[in-house]
């Protein structure tokens, strides 16, 4: 009778165990009803300036600095900054399609970068500063290609938009004091991005949705 009681007892204990494991897999998953949010990837130079134009964005739930576009795996910022690793300095954003499409995202990029530099981003030179869109779906392509056609013509630059298209490889989030440094470090922030000449390039070319 014992043996059956502990029995009984060992065989709930593990059905309850296999149940808790279970919804701890699910718990982060979406589910009927919740919302799906998407990713968008931009590089666009220093990536200390490309997180507060979107942050204040309706409809965008986070935004994460890291590295992308290289083979280097884990890379760490003094790696990234040689300009050996193949990696871009980017953004990725967590985004409520619902509430903001992916071409106002685009809008808002363009407005934040100098399209006609591919060999960095003003004061910051190298392939690790390098402009370019990570697209993650074949959606994202056509409305990338499409949004740089046209501001190619749109005749805003005299010189051709060379930002490249590529999609999207892993991406590592950068160490934790680059995150949101614009709020971590405004003083800073500010001189740097005064001092880089982004801020003046923003002000003769840009417009509303470019100022942080």
């Amino acid at each position: 009778m014992k043996r059956a009681a502990l029995f009984f007892v060992f065989a709930l204990f593990a059905v309850s165990s296999l149940a808790a494991h279970a919804f701890a897999e699910d718990a982060g998953k979406p589910g009927a009803g919740e919302k799906k949010y998407e990713k968008a990837t931009f590089a666009g130079g220093c990536f200390w300036c490309i997180e507060p134009p979107f942050d204040k964005m309706d409809g965008v739930i986070d935004t994460i600095a890291g590295y992308t576009g290289g083979t280097v795996k884990n890379p760490t910022y003094r790696e990234v900054s040689t300009g050996t690793t193949g990696h871009a300095e980017a953004v990725e954003i967590i985004f409520d399609p619902e509430v903001v499409s992916y071409d106002e995202l685009l809008d808002v990029y363009w407005l934040n970068i100098d399209p006609t530099d591919a060999g960095g981003q003003f004061a910051d030179r190298g392939s690790q500063y390098r402009p370019e869109i990570f697209y993650h779906s074949e959606a994202q392509r056509k409305a990338a290609e499409a949004s740089k056609k046209k501001l190619g013509e749109s005749g805003k630059f005299s010189d051709p938009v060379v930002v490249g298209i590529t999609e999207a490889a892993e991406f590592y989030p950068a160490e934790e004091y680059h995150q949101s440094y614009y709020k971590k470090n405004e003083l800073k922030y500010k001189m740097y991005k005064y001092g880089s000449g982004r801020q003046s390039f923003i002000d003769k070319h840009g417009g509303e949705g470019s100022s942080d």
